[in-house]
């Protein structure tokens, strides 16, 4: 899969020394929903706020869809929609007009049946007559997003899209998304719920301290990074670990009912099955076992810190 955002060697030092972005590297897929994550003051918003062209760089180049942000920043941008977190809308507009305005910033031809389609596409064409100050919160963010596809950009950033979102409206967004991604538009999402990244994402980024610690396809990294935590209870109380498990990392509780073993992620650990053959063939009676699996989130707080 070709990539439609080339991001090379991008630094940002502000002028108080504070180094923002540290010499960034990322190719985004052309189609695919890239989710971009990262605790607050990690550079996710400055490196959007570069390559949207709001924030100038130190050093670094990037390209979109071949256009260079510098050299050709007038098509370089036309290619980008945006939807800010804050509700950066004008209440008193109507939302027709809205677009209608935020369609011709970029030159564009006026077009009554791409209006009516992207309104229609984000359940808002019934509202295309109401002021925006009439709407509700989530209202307001679908013309957020219809306001940044109005002019046909091949890319969508969307940061922290359901932010005071409720969670039905929520899931509507996410389908939204991926509708979006399915008729071509490529996403690039920021975000605070990590499970909306586990959800949608195609591929993970993970932003700390201005780098770019790790980037990955979401199931690749699940399987390499995750880990399987399994609890084995047993029928009678252990005083020790016998000797024949001595070779398995396994922990015992105080009470010696139980048995906790963790599997790190393809690491070839033993497996449940294989596990508890040893235990029989040890003499040890199962009562039950727990199994617990790594989250995104999970993954995401141990790079963070550096786990």
């Amino acid at each position: 899969m070709d990539s439609i955002l080339s991001i090379s060697g991008l630094v940002k030092t502000y002028e108080s020394g504070h180094q923002a972005l540290k010499g960034i590297d990322l190719d985004i897929r052309r189609g695919e929903i890239f989710a971009l994550l990262g605790p607050n003051g990690a550079g996710k918003t400055t490196l959007i706020g570069i390559i949207c062209g709001l924030v100038r760089p130190t050093a670094g180049t990037v390209t979109v869809d071949g256009d260079d942000i510098a050299r050709n920043y007038r098509a370089a941008r036309t290619k980008i929609g945006l939807v800010p977190q804050e509700m950066a809308l004008n209440i008193f507009e109507v939302v027709k007009d809205s677009l209608l305005f935020s369609r011709g910033l970029f030159g564009k031809p006026a077009d009554p049946a791409l209006i009516e389609r992207v309104l229609r596409d984000l359940s808002l064409w019934d509202k295309r007559h109401a002021k925006i100050r009439e709407l509700s919160g989530g209202m307001k963010r679908r013309v957020l997003i219809a306001k940044a596809l109005v002019h046909e950009p091949q890319i969508l950033f969307l940061d922290e899209p359901t932010a005071g979102v409720d969670v039905e409206l929520r899931r509507e967004m996410w389908e939204m998304v991926r509708s979006l991604r399915d008729n071509g538009v490529t996403i690039i999402l920021t975000t605070h719920y990590i499970e909306e990244a586990e959800e949608m994402a195609d591929r993970i980024g993970v932003i700390n301290k201005g780098e770019l610690i790790i980037v990955e396809e979401k199931n690749t990294l699940m399987t390499k990074l995750g880990q399987t935590s399994v609890i084995i209870g047993l029928a009678a109380p252990l005083p020790a670990i016998p000797e024949a498990l001595a070779d398995i990392s396994l922990t015992l509780s105080d009470d010696g009912l139980t048995l906790g073993y963790v599997i790190h992620g393809d690491s070839g650990d033993i497996g449940i099955a294989n596990l508890v053959r040893r235990f029989d063939r040890a003499g040890l009676e199962v009562k039950s076992i727990d199994m617990h699996r790594s989250s995104l989130e999970d993954i995401f707080v141990d790079l963070v810190e550096g786990k």
